[in-house]
């Protein structure tokens, strides 16, 4: 579980803050140059997503306000940082932050630009209402994001989405305008267009990042079932049945998290149905 609302938040009002600069540089005029265009939009596309990622861990922090453990306190951070590093040297991966917030809801969530130094957490609620076995396949299942590199990919699916969402925007815009405005210039028709092209395209590109989540999380689950054992980790997506639904994480946080269920909004939803993610695990072997 972790932050894709964030991370889609933090990304959408960077893109916005790019677009503006965009228009005013009128590298999007219609008419002007497509590559000079295209290369704007890939610059600032890409660098709306970068800058989410890079922003991750503190955004991930403040939003759950979580508090990552430099000195383990007790027996439960001792273990939880021990179960963290031994997973690490098994993926080969730099040692990742580890924190705890304050959640009666079962949750987790890894993010981090980088697998050497990504962050690791987990809610209070996943402390006291799990077992110490589903807690080692919950944190196997967000090591296993951080090892596969998941919140890097979905940088850079989000920014080639942001890429088109410009170009086409734009091209849109044109249709609305065809140089309505002052002396040739863009109208008020281009302005409209360009912001209801951005919104529905922005939306339709989403569902793209919802879908890639889903997807990802199969495999964090695998995952997790070889770090910890399948039948652990069925028995942590069991019990988060049993918990039913927990609170939903800052929107940013929500893309890597270990929730999910089903119902008719699925293409909406971050996470695949437990009972698909369990019967996924079953069947492996």
């Amino acid at each position: 579980m972790n932050r894709i609302v964030l991370f889609l938040a933090t990304n959408l009002a960077v893109v916005a803050v790019l677009s503006v600069v965009l228009n005013v540089l009128g590298l999007n005029r219609p008419g002007s140059n497509m590559t000079s265009l295209l290369v704007m939009a890939m610059v600032m596309g890409m660098g709306g997503s970068l800058i989410s990622l890079l922003l991750s861990k503190t955004m991930a922090l403040r939003s759950t306000g979580a508090q990552v453990i430099t000195n383990a306190q007790n027996q439960t951070e001792q273990w939880l940082v021990a179960t963290v590093r031994r997973q690490a040297d098994r993926l080969g991966i730099g040692m990742p932050d580890v924190a705890v917030f304050s959640s009666s809801s079962p949750n987790a969530f890894a993010t981090g630009a980088k697998r050497d130094s990504a962050l690791v957490a987990v809610s209070s609620g996943l402390l006291d209402r799990m077992s110490q076995d589903e807690v080692e396949a919950v944190l196997g299942h967000e090591m296993s994001h951080v090892a596969n590199g998941d919140m890097v990919t979905l940088t850079l699916i989000q920014g080639v989405l942001n890429t088109f969402v410009m170009v086409f925007a734009s091209i849109l815009a044109s249709v609305f305008d065809r140089g309505n405005g002052r002396d040739g210039g863009r109208g008020m028709g281009y302005y409209l267009g360009y912001m209801l092209a951005q919104t529905v395209l922005g939306f339709l590109a989403s569902l793209i990042v919802f879908w890639f989540s889903r997807h990802r999380e199969f495999r964090a689950d695998a995952g997790g079932a070889d770090l910890a054992g399948r039948q652990k980790m069925i028995a942590a997506l069991e019990r988060l049945q049993i918990e039913s639904e927990p609170k939903a994480l800052p929107t940013t946080l929500a893309a890597f998290g270990i929730s999910g269920d089903g119902g008719w909004a699925k293409l909406f939803m971050t996470h695949p149905p437990l009972a698909e993610r369990i019967a996924a695990l079953r069947a492996s072997h």
